[in-house]
């Protein structure tokens, strides 16, 4: 068996609610898709993505450089081809657009993977557990009032969802201590409440801000400093008891690794997307378990749900839909996320709405 054919083409969605954050906002969702045939006739579908600049470098960068070395191999020989697809960028890695490049074959390969041996990817990756539960994200950016704020917690408590989590980076400290004492109180203490500053923060505001909001109860502080400051993150987790939770913005299993043996954070959220597909994901999931540490991935709500389900170590999903346009929703119950049991990825495409909207550029 060998790989035949390799299609890239993009799909631009747009959020489903006004989204801002600290240093922020997200336009549009550029989808980069990879579609990967078989000689046999079997496919797989992948993807990544970008909160809307860059999707053409990726598209590039996927059709003149790493296509041309698909064509060939094996698709059983997922790492094999991850590492040769690694090696042949090295000199635009460690970085983002390689690795978002590398995610949409690694995932599109993963899906015909399972496909070929008739699993979904949640059991065919370890097979852990078969649900995950649901935090919250898209009622709670920076921009939105309060009072809108609390109510769409409430909301979110009402569906089943067991936390919520909300934008910190307000020009005073006072703002964003009044925002999150009032959901806290609307809540309740049964709910978990997270904050996300998403590197805004200087080391001793960072300090300052954390240290403020410790009454509070969070489950975590997320991204409080730029993802390359090693140093602030150490400082900062060793003076609070907020757990420090860091990930979207790391793109290589080795700076998990630095910040884990540095005891830099106490809960990784590793994306999919930005560490480089599936089999770095996995790779990280299990180095965090060595640590002992939760895994609570980023974004791509729809790819981590399979995720989650094949690790151990998986606390939290993130609710933030992306994909209704097209795909299916997935299978939510309760504030309960349950994986698809369809071989492949576990998404159903609306492959029809999709042809109307793709750009091959």
């Amino acid at each position: 068996m060998k790989i035949e054919s390799v299609e890239v083409f993009q799909i631009d969605l747009e959020p489903n609610v006004v989204r801002s954050d600290a240093i922020q906002s997200f336009t549009k969702q550029e989808t980069v898709f990879v579609r990967v045939r078989a000689d046999n006739g079997a496919e797989g579908l992948g993807y990544t993505y970008t909160i809307g600049t860059g999707g053409r470098a990726i598209m590039a960068l996927i059709r003149q450089d790493l296509i041309p070395q698909l064509l060939g191999e094996h698709p059983l020989m997922v790492e094999g081809i991850w590492k040769k697809l690694w090696f042949s960028t090295h000199a635009t890695v460690v970085g983002a657009i390689t690795s978002l490049a590398l995610c949409a074959i690694d995932t599109a390969l993963w899906d015909l993977r399972c496909k070929l041996l008739g699993q979904p990817l949640y059991m065919l990756a370890g097979g852990a557990k078969r649900e995950i539960p649901l935090y919250d994200t898209e009622g709670g950016w920076l921009h939105v009032p309060i009072g809108d704020v609390i109510a769409d917690a409430l909301e979110s408590r009402e569906k089943g969802l067991r936390g919520v989590k909300v934008k910190v980076g307000k020009p005073t400290l006072s703002e964003d201590l009044r925002r999150l004492e009032a959901v806290r109180e609307a809540i309740g203490d049964e709910m978990e409440l997270m904050v996300d500053a998403n590197q805004g923060f200087t080391v001793s505001e960072a300090i300052r801000r954390t240290k403020a909001f410790e009454d509070i109860n969070l489950a975590w502080m997320e991204e409080p400093l730029p993802a390359e400051d090693l140093g602030g993150h150490i400082r900062l987790s060793s003076v609070t008891s907020t757990p420090i939770a860091v990930g979207e913005s790391l793109y290589a299993v080795s700076h998990f690794r630095e910040y884990l043996q540095r005891e830099a954070c106490s809960i990784v959220q590793v994306d999919v997307g930005r560490i480089g597909g599936i089999t770095p994901w996995l790779k990280t999931a299990h180095l965090a378990e060595s640590f002992n540490m939760s895994v609570c991935p980023h974004y791509l709500m729809e790819l981590h749900l399979p995720l989650c389900c094949a690790v151990p170590n998986s606390q939290w999903l993130e609710h933030i839909p992306q994909l209704s346009a097209i795909s299916t929703p997935i299978r939510i119950e309760g504030g309960i996320a349950y994986p698809s049991e369809e071989p492949g990825l576990g998404i159903q495409w609306d492959l029809q709405k999709m042809e109307s909207l793709k750009q091959t550029l």
